[in-house]
């Protein structure tokens, strides 16, 4: 039986006017307001994106950002996205992830404004040729030459030395080649993302934040780099797009039993701060870390320290304890209880 439930593409401020919600229909979407903050969402049937098939996970995708980009593309210059596959229940569910995450939202809000995200791709344009001359350089040759003189046939342990050092070379010459563009782009630049680069063809997969009124000096650079590198270079840019890659929110509901477990495993007492948790897990960690103590029973205990220790981070920042690291919470039950919704920043 199919369930529809609140499906949240993310956060905007409530300071629009009242025809740019109104609007929201032609979306798709509407919106769902607490205080300051509206939770721009949707009524759709439920399902555990982590069980889909690829397909169908991108056909979520695109519609996830296809709604937070006509949004900003409406008007709404200002939004914070959720991550994708977040359901609440219901109404009341979507208040209490707002009221939990609040100063987190409100403060990410402000960070977000008037701010967007492009992202560059750089890519070689004639990648065999690069292998061509890194192959030909001086270590490489010296390298060859040296197997040679053995008077031997290379080998394939030889064969994989010399792989090795024009990989080496490879990353050498794309470190080289990124700081070049990162030191072009950097009066723009107020924060950068690496992404993972899918082979060794592709130097650069970095997003950028920048302040929007800048993205069209910025992509004049980015124009100004391809003549700079004489087209052996290939520069393709996304957006602007809302900021994804800084300030996607994530929800994650804690287990009481699993706090209280997690407290126990780690020794600690009910008022605690984030660098007792830490203290507490490095001292237990000395004990049973497989490095020093081999045998399936420290893993196991190993594993289970770690698991307490990711939890109770996790909570802290459920608390939303970002601004010392001294300062104290509460592991007392009825306390837990109240802040068992976590709403942060996604890694």
């Amino acid at each position: 039986m199919e369930t529809k439930r609140i499906y949240i593409y993310g956060f905007i401020p409530n300071y629009y006017s009242a025809d740019s919600f109104l609007n929201l229909e032609d979306i798709g979407v509407y919106a769902v307001p607490f205080q300051k903050v509206s939770a721009i969402v949707s009524d759709k049937e439920f399902c555990e994106f982590r069980q889909l098939d690829r397909d169908s996970l991108a056909k979520l995708l695109v519609h996830h950002q296809i709604i937070i980009e006509s949004l900003m593309n409406n008007g709404f210059s200002t939004i914070i996205p959720m991550r994708l596959g977040t359901y609440a229940s219901n109404k009341s569910e979507v208040w209490k992830i707002i009221e939990k995450g609040y100063d987190l939202i409100i403060d990410t809000l402000k960070k977000n404004e008037n701010m967007v995200e492009i992202d560059v791709v750089a890519s070689y344009a004639d990648f065999s040729e690069v292998i061509r001359e890194v192959a030909n350089s001086p270590d490489v040759v010296a390298l060859k030459d040296s197997i040679l003189k053995n008077g031997s046939e290379i080998t394939g342990a030889d064969q994989i030395e010399i792989g090795m050092l024009v990989k080496e070379k490879l990353d050498e010459r794309k470190n080289v080649i990124t700081s070049k563009i990162k030191d072009v782009l950097s009066p723009f630049i107020c924060e950068d993302r690496a992404h993972e680069v899918m082979n060794d063809q592709m130097i650069l997969n970095t997003a950028f934040l920048i302040k929007r009124d800048e993205t069209a000096q910025f992509e004049i650079m980015v124009n100004k780099l391809d003549e700079t590198f004489n087209g052996k270079l290939n520069f393709r840019l996304v957006g602007p797009l809302p900021c994804y890659s800084f300030y996607t929110l994530e929800v994650k509901e804690m287990n009481l039993e699993q706090v209280e477990q997690a407290k126990n495993e780690l020794g600690l007492t009910e008022e605690i701060s984030e660098n007792e948790i830490k203290k507490a897990y490095y001292e237990k960690a000395k004990l049973f870390h497989p490095d020093k103590n081999h045998g399936t029973d420290n893993e196991e205990n190993f594993n289970r320290i770690k698991n307490a220790y990711n939890t109770l981070l996790d909570y802290s920042a459920a608390l939303v304890k970002q601004s010392s690291n001294e300062e104290k919470f509460s592991l007392a039950k009825e306390e837990v209880i109240e802040n068992l919704i976590l709403v942060k920043i996604k890694e």
